[in-house]
């Protein structure tokens, strides 16, 4: 039987694809950075999704979370909340979803490689805000008189996780200047920046009630599956469900 072409291109653009979206990401390594955070049409760069971990092989957006609709994680991880004992609910956190912030950058030194997208947590984000409602700084990613941001990653001592330190450059400058192309390479760039909407697949209902039945059935003899099963009963109590939206909120 002769080879399907169509079907090993797709399968070619497939993995190119995806390696291309991988390399769009960036994130600081030990020691000093510096990036420009740029604008978007919106005029709101700092973006959040709510993402699942440790539930099948990759992490996925919470249809909950971040389109109202129902997620058969969420539901589960209620259940196991629901059952107020410490272990269910270590269980029921394990379960929840995360936020994390993104924003289109441009990092300096790498000019060359255009515009990636910069993802961090919760303090990274409230660190932002603060420098971009200091009225010494403002909006930090004018493209003419916008600032760059130093960033200090690394875990200092003694400490279990690494911190991301960052400080605005006192001095206004402009996005590009005529060592990295001016304004023409500017309005190039400002043309790549990604629609943070396509950026991650949204997938179904359906499709995430699959991918917690597979990572259930992995393990039929644990203990979150031989007691509450698949994530199909989704009875819950109004108190708990606010006591579990709430520990989300927090």
């Amino acid at each position: 039987m002769a080879l399907n072409l169509d079907a090993m291109r797709s399968k070619l653009a497939s993995v190119t694809g995806a390696d291309k979206k991988r390399n769009n990401f960036w994130r600081p390594q030990d020691g000093e950075s510096n990036i420009r955070i740029l604008p978007t049409a919106d005029g709101d760069p700092f973006k959040d999704r709510w993402f699942h971990y440790n539930v099948g092989t990759s992490s996925f957006l919470c249809p909950k979370r971040n389109f109202g609709d129902k997620c058969p994680v969420c539901d589960f991880a209620s259940q196991l909340w629901n059952e107020g004992t410490e272990d269910s609910k270590k269980m029921a956190k394990n379960f929840m979803a995360k936020q994390r912030f993104f924003s289109p950058v441009l990092v300096r030194g790498e000019e060359a490689e255009g515009v990636k997208v910069w993802g961090y947590g919760k303090m990274a984000y409230e660190s932002l805000l603060n420098i971009v409602l200091d009225p010494d700084y403002g909006d930090i990613t004018d493209p003419d008189e916008g600032n760059d941001l130093k960033i200090t990653y690394g875990k200092p001592a003694g400490a279990s996780f690494p911190r991301t330190d960052i400080r605005p450059r006192p001095r206004k400058t402009v996005l590009c200047d005529e060592s990295v192309g001016g304004d023409e390479r500017c309005s190039e760039l400002m043309e790549t920046i990604p629609n943070f909407d396509n950026i991650f697949e949204r997938k179904s209902t359906e499709e995430v009630q699959s991918i917690l039945d597979s990572h259930l059935s992995m393990d039929e003899e644990s203990p979150e599956v031989e007691k509450y099963g698949s994530s199909s009963d989704n009875r819950v109590v109004d108190a708990v469900e606010q006591s579990f939206n709430e520990l989300l909120g927090s």
